[in-house]
């Protein structure tokens, strides 16, 4: 069945930095924009950044922008996030979801179907 696994996440000073990974088994990684999204204690789940099943296409929120990079490898079924220069307004639970690469593209929640289950990332003094 479909799977998403989330590692990487963790404590980390402000301007640190961290990569996350999302595994994927179960379904045809390559066929599948993945995304990221985040969750702050009190906040609605946001868009941070997707990438495309083969071309390798990049989309960003504003605020990560220069500082957070989402790759994949399709041979190893795995995206990543890596983020650096750290801000504690980054504190959240990280979670990777999975689209059908042939729909419409979205930066909504609400239009990705498979989710993992989340990694803490927390950056503070």
């Amino acid at each position: 069945q479909v799977q998403l696994v989330e590692s990487g996440g963790g404590l980390v000073q402000p301007g640190g930095s961290l990569r996350l990974s999302c595994a994927a088994s179960g379904f045809t990684f390559s066929n599948y924009r993945m995304g990221w999204f985040r969750q702050a204690p009190g906040k609605e789940r946001e868009f941070v950044a997707a990438i495309s099943g083969t071309t390798y296409g990049t989309d960003y929120t504003e605020s990560v922008k220069g500082r957070f990079t989402i790759s994949r490898d399709n041979a190893k079924n795995t995206a990543y996030l890596q983020m650096t220069s750290l801000k504690p307004e980054d504190t959240a639970v990280y979670y990777c979801a999975a689209r059908e690469g042939m729909l419409p593209y979205s930066r909504s929640d609400r239009e990705f179907d498979s989710w993992g289950q989340g990694t803490q990332v927390t950056v503070s003094t």
